[in-house]
């Protein structure tokens, strides 16, 4: 996408292939040939470094020196000593520094050979300082100067020998702050393009909202009319759900490509109908993502009218794919619709758009109580799709929709078999900007699922250090957040219902409201009956108590074997007596669950006694009195509830 941009490299004020920057890759490269101490390792990691200093943005001083000082602390210092020797000299000391520099057309076995990358970089910049005039050169002088005197002109005398001072530490403010200096074409493309990168798969490593916003208007000030950048404004504002600007910035994409004639399929007035589709087709999916389902439904059908006059099949099942989408957000049934897509999807030939349409009938057949194997059958066959077609975004939705799944059914243990391999397989994508692994939605999904089915087991210290490398993995700020949050609440809930604490778990409920309608609903019918406010309570409940209870005898045998330890607990109450009874005891005293505990004291109790048990009464009684003095007094005890 990047590279059909139009913008030139004096739009941004850079009229020079030299700058001061790159005269310290420069010297970074020299050192790298001349230098004999530097050890294999450090050679190695520096070699990987060569590529992404060149072609990136041109970086301050201090932030080179502290990429090159993680590569190699004694290289960085020797840069940083060359640097200083030369901005403190004179004019000569720079010239001389370019004539004293290895010749990429005479040593062929040199790292510095004409058909090496340092080879490259060196004759670019040699030609490039031989054709400027003296009035230049002095300039760029200057420029070094100063760039120099930015980052470590308080420095008095030469830099000290390493290991590395403070004053090479590199703050947080100072990564993350946007670059003040305009940036040519070829930087341009490259910052959007590794940005648009780090957002879609690791977004904790993009710049932060604020920061990348600021650079892109920084960016447009110098050329408006750059598509790009107004497209990469819109996906950081839809980051921070900012409808004003990520509509403004979608808008202004979409009229700039079009004014360019940078459509990528053709030109003409053909190039013009497409982008003006496909213009309508992602405002409609802006406006489905912020809940504006009327705008979203007059969007689509402007869509799906300029699709039909131009007979673009893929665009139309594109529109038809977001029109189930849009139905499904507004508690439509849209089954119907979604097979009708996965249909014509097959029959076009377009695998990704049929996939995603079995998948959200599967999502839909789970929600309507469907039978498990049908739907592991329907996730088997997409699967097969994946992996023939290397649909490696649709494998990771898979695993992560199957491991819901086997939860949602009560299968606990294959639902952390299928996290764990979610987790341990290797992207079929290329990994690119040094991501190593896919910080996805389907990754955020799945480590909840591992937070509360730990938290299930009692083994909340387990469950708090996954949720911490959630918190860590997805900052607040990202937009998968969401999910860790819902997914602490629910577990910060969970314990203090466990614990009695009904006025603890009672903020929870506004919170997990606020995050999911539906899920604080049902808590506050479970707190509400919890405080014996059955009238209230009464207005979730569905009234079916029949049903309620062939659900029940159902249910019983895989909550046996899969489920909680508190439903393992609730489950074997009164069916098994006393042997039973002392199982679920021990359930509830690892889960922390003391109203529950006390309640099977006192049903061991009154078991003990009606066989003749006298000591294991007393002891049961005596277990029932030390955790009902624990409990608050305005607790109905089971007796009265019995």
């Amino acid at each position: 996408m990047m590279t059909n941009g139009v913008v030139h490299a004096n739009v941004f004020g850079i009229k020079d292939w030299v700058t001061p920057y790159k005269i310290s890759v420069l010297v970074l490269l020299d050192e790298m040939t001349i230098s004999k101490r530097m050890t294999l390792l450090e050679r190695r990691r520096l070699n990987k470094l060569i590529l992404p200093l060149q072609q990136g943005p041109d970086l301050t001083l201090r932030h080179f020196l502290k990429t090159v000082e993680e590569c190699s602390a004694e290289t960085a210092f020797a840069v940083k000593l060359r640097l200083h020797m030369m901005v403190v000299g004179e004019l000569k000391d720079m010239e001389s520094f370019f004539d004293t520099l290895p010749n990429p057309f005479s040593d062929a076995e040199s790292e510095a050979s004409k058909t090496s990358v340092v080879g490259l970089f060196m004759r670019h910049m040699l030609l490039a300082y031989n054709k400027l005039s003296f009035s230049q050169v002095y300039k760029l002088y200057t420029a070094l100067q100063r760039y120099y005197d930015d980052c470590l002109g308080s420095q008095p005398g030469p830099p000290t020998a390493p290991p590395v001072d403070a004053d090479m530490e590199l703050s947080e403010m100072e990564l993350t702050t946007p670059r003040r200096c305009p940036l040519s074409q070829k930087q341009a493309e490259y910052f959007l393009a590794r940005q648009a990168y780090l957002l879609k798969n690791d977004e904790n490593k993009a710049l932060k909202p604020a920061a990348l916003q600021e650079e892109l208007n920084n960016m447009l000030k110098f050329n408006p009319d750059f598509a790009e950048a107004h497209y990469l404004s819109y996906l950081n504002s839809m980051r921070v759900q900012d409808v004003f600007i990520s509509t403004h910035s979608l808008l202004h994409y979409f009229d700039r490509l079009i004014l360019t004639g940078g459509d990528g399929k053709s030109n003409g007035d053909e190039g013009y109908g497409r982008s003006l589709r496909y213009a309508a087709l992602n405002l409609a999916a802006l406006h489905c993502r912020f809940g504006h389902y009327q705008q979203a439904e007059l969007a689509l059908q402007e869509a799906i009218r300029i699709a039909q006059e131009s007979n673009d099949h893929v665009c139309l099942q594109h529109c038809l794919s977001w029109l189930y989408t849009l139905e499904q957000m507004k508690g439509s049934d849209s089954s119907v619709l979604t097979e009708d897509s996965v249909k014509m999807a097959a029959h076009f030939g377009l695998p990704y758009l049929a996939s995603l349409g079995i998948q959200s009938l599967v999502q839909q057949g789970a929600t309507g109580g469907k039978a498990a194997n049908m739907l592991m059958d329907a996730l088997k066959d997409t699967d097969i799709l994946h992996w023939k077609h290397s649909l490696s975004e649709l494998i990771d939705i898979s695993l992560a929709q199957t491991t819901s799944i086997w939860r949602m059914y009560g299968k606990s243990t294959m639902a952390l078999q299928c996290a764990q391999v979610l987790l341990n397989m290797n992207s079929l994508e290329q990994v690119d900007f040094g991501v190593q692994q896919n910080n996805t939605e389907a990754f955020a999904v799945v480590l909840c699922h591992l937070a509360e089915l730990h938290a299930e087991q009692g083994l909340f210290g387990a469950s708090s250090e996954i949720l911490k490398h959630l918190k860590e993995r997805f900052p607040p700020h990202t937009q998968h957040a969401k999910l860790w949050m819902l997914c602490d609440l629910k577990i910060q809930f969970e314990r203090a219902m466990n614990d009695g604490k009904y006025h603890l778990a009672e903020p929870h409920v506004a919170a997990i409201a606020a995050l999911d309608q539906m899920e604080g609903l049902y808590r506050k019918g479970l707190v509400m009956k919890a405080q014996n406010q059955t009238t209230d309570a009464y207005r979730l409940m569905l009234g079916v108590p029949e049903q309620a209870l062939n659900i029940l005898h159902e249910a019983m045998e895989p909550i046996l074997a899969h489920g909680a330890l508190l439903d393992k607990g609730v489950g074997r109450g009164l069916e098994q007596a006393v042997q039973t009874l002392d199982e679920a005891a021990a359930y509830f005293s690892r889960m922390g669950c003391k109203d529950r505990l006390r309640d099977t004291h006192y049903l061991q109790a009154r078991l003990h006694h009606a066989l003749g048990h006298t000591a294991q009464r007393n002891e049961c009684a005596l277990l029932f009195r030390m955790v009902d003095q624990e409990l608050p007094p305005a607790r109905a005890n089971l007796a009265n509830r019995l």
